[in-house]
C-alpha cells in the first residue's frame, strides 16, 4: 500500500534548479505545534540522486543567514518572531536558490543604490519591526522614489505602511526586527512590479508531485 505523507502546503517552487541536476525544489508551509501553533517551512525535493540532500541542507543554510531564519530539530526553518512572513520566506526561498554551491550567503546591507534614481537608499531599524527608508537626495524626485521603495518593501515583505508625511517608513506585525530580511528585500523593492510579475507568471508551474505520481 502506498503511503502518503503531508509534508505541508506548497507555497513555492524552483522547477529546475541549475546549480543542481536541474532537480526540482520545493518550500512548504507547516504549523509546528509547541505549545503554540508556529508556522515553519520545509524544503524539500523528491530526487534520489547523490547530493541531492546536501543540496537541500545548503539552500536551509542560506535561508538562515539570508533571512536571518532559525532552524528547528526537524529541519524546518521558522523566523525567530514565529510569524509566518509568508511572502518574504518565499524570498528568502527563491534567492538562496540562486546561489551556486560554491558561493557563501553573506547578509545584505541595509543599503543600496538605486539605478533609477542614482541615490544612495538606506533602511534603518527604528525599533518594534518599524523600517524607515531614507537617500541621501533632497527634493520630490527623492521623496517620491524613498515612498516608492518603502512601498516595494511593504508588498514583497507583507509589512504594514505606516502614516507619516513622507509615506517612507513600514513596520512588519510581530513588532519585531528582521534587518537580514529587509536587507534582502531591499535587493528588489526598487523593482518590485517587476518582481510581482515574475511572481504571477511562476504560479502556474504546478505543484511538486513524487516520482511515482510524475508522467
Amino acid at each position: 500500500m502506498r503511503r502518503v505523507v503531508d509534508i505541508g502546503r506548497r507555497i513555492e517552487l524552483v522547477p529546475m534548479d541549475p546549480h543542481f541536476n536541474d532537480i526540482t525544489i520545493g518550500l512548504y508551509r507547516q504549523n509546528v505545534n509547541h505549545g503554540i501553533n508556529t508556522p515553519a517551512f520545509l524544503v524539500h525535493t523528491y530526487s534520489c540522486i547523490s547530493g541531492a540532500a546536501e543540496r537541500i541542507d545548503a539552500v536551509v543554510e542560506s535561508m538562515q543567514i539570508l533571512g536571518g531564519m532559525l532552524k528547528n530539530p526537524d529541519g524546518l526553518v521558522h523566523f525567530p518572531c514565529n510569524h509566518a512572513h509568508e511572502a518574504a520566506c518565499r524570498r528568502v526561498f527563491l534567492e538562496a536558490c540562486k546561489l551556486a554551491p560554491d558561493t557563501p550567503a553573506e547578509p545584505r546591507p541595509l543599503n543600496i543604490l538605486d539605478k533609477k534614481s542614482k541615490l544612495m537608499v538606506t533602511v534603518r531599524s527604528t525599533g518594534k519591526g518599524v523600517y524607515q527608508v531614507t537617500a541621501e537626495g533632497e527634493g520630490r524626485s527623492a521623496a517620491r522614489r524613498i515612498s516608492a521603495i518603502a512601498g516595494g518593501l511593504a508588498k514583497l515583505g507583507e509589512m504594514e505602511s505606516v502614516e507619516t508625511d513622507n509615506r517612507d517608513t513600514v513596520a512588519f506585525a510581530c513588532q519585531q526586527s528582521h534587518d537580514a530580511l529587509v536587507g534582502l528585500l531591499l535587493m528588489r523593492a526598487p523593482n518590485v512590479r517587476i518582481v510581482l510579475r515574475e511572481e504571477e507568471m511562476g504560479a502556474g508551474r504546478g505543484v511538486l508531485s513524487a516520482p511515482s505520481q510524475q508522467t
